[in-house]
């Protein structure tokens, strides 16, 4: 595999606020945002929350487990990318890796795996942890390898929610995979659109249209975006696959485990025993 040039993370500093300042009351809507303001925004937002997010969910995640998603699906039992041990001697890519606990898993397994991610600070989390991968700051709709630089691809709610064009970061894939390449992500259960997003009885009645694409969110008192997500129903899903070139070869709908009784925001014990949370997607490349 052809190395890419990796971000050197320790000159960017700590950035803790907005880009290291602090964040102003947002207010939060549906409205049309396009790929350049959805990058903007989200990569801010990450940088700005990155160390509340490893502190809550750093325990869960651990340092080095592979979990496709808050029902805690781990890929040691799911494989969804394969037995772990025909994972030695693999190129992987992680995208959204976050503080790369997936990509450290992978590590473990003899894998040579490379973790991206659009934020600065998240990838400061994983020099913390600790690992001999790359790590490489990039937005996944633009990705800086080589054509055909990895044999599989994998993305644990990394990029997919929080992009305007998810077919441009399929596309990208597909072409850094080798043919017979497996590019496996999860994402919210296009489901979970149509309900509150909270873990009690309150999450579970339909208070907005499946349909409307109409992307979340959150913005400043000027409407700049601090943070955007987007909605893709379970076809567009299919179909933004399909056309990117990919083949689907599964999709998966996590049960929540009754070991499982944490909250993670909109997920719960509750709404998991009675709707789907997690939309996993396995594909290949011919």
């Amino acid at each position: 595999m052809q190395e890419p040039d990796s971000f050197d993370l320790e000159e960017a500093g700590s950035q803790t606020g907005t880009e290291a300042g602090t964040e102003d009351e947002t207010e939060a809507t549906r409205r049309a945002a396009g790929v350049t303001e959805s990058s903007r925004a989200n990569r801010g937002w990450w940088d700005r929350n990155a160390d509340e997010y490893q502190v809550e969910h750093g325990t869960f995640l651990g340092d080095d487990r592979f979990v496709w998603g808050p029902e805690g699906l781990d890929e040691v039992e799911a494989e969804l990318l394969g037995p772990p041990e025909d994972l030695k001697g693999k190129d992987v890519l992680e995208i959204g890796a976050g503080a790369a606990q997936c990509a450290r898993w992978l590590a473990a397994q003899g894998a040579r795996p490379v973790a991206l991610d659009l934020s600065h600070r998240q990838l400061q989390h994983s020099l913390r942890i600790g690992g001999s991968f790359p790590l490489v700051c990039a937005d996944a709709g633009a990705l800086p390898f080589a054509d055909g630089s990895f044999d599989l691809a994998c993305s644990a709610y990394g990029a997919l929610p929080f992009v305007a064009d998810p077919g441009l970061v399929l596309r990208e894939v597909r072409r850094v995979l080798r043919p017979g390449g497996r590019f496996v992500f999860s994402v919210t259960h296009p489901v979970r659109w149509a309900f509150p997003d909270e873990p009690g009885p309150e999450g579970l009645t339909v208070s907005a249209s499946y349909f409307d694409r109409t992307p979340y969110v959150e913005q400043d008192e000027d409407g700049h975006a601090m943070y955007v997500e987007h909605h893709r129903t379970l076809g567009d899903r299919v179909r933004d696959i399909v056309s990117s070139g990919l083949r689907l070869v599964d999709l998966v709908e996590p049960e929540w485990p009754a070991w499982n009784t944490a909250e993670w925001g909109g997920w719960s014990p509750l709404r998991g025993s009675l709707l789907p949370g997690t939309a996993i997607f396995v594909c290949e490349r011919d």
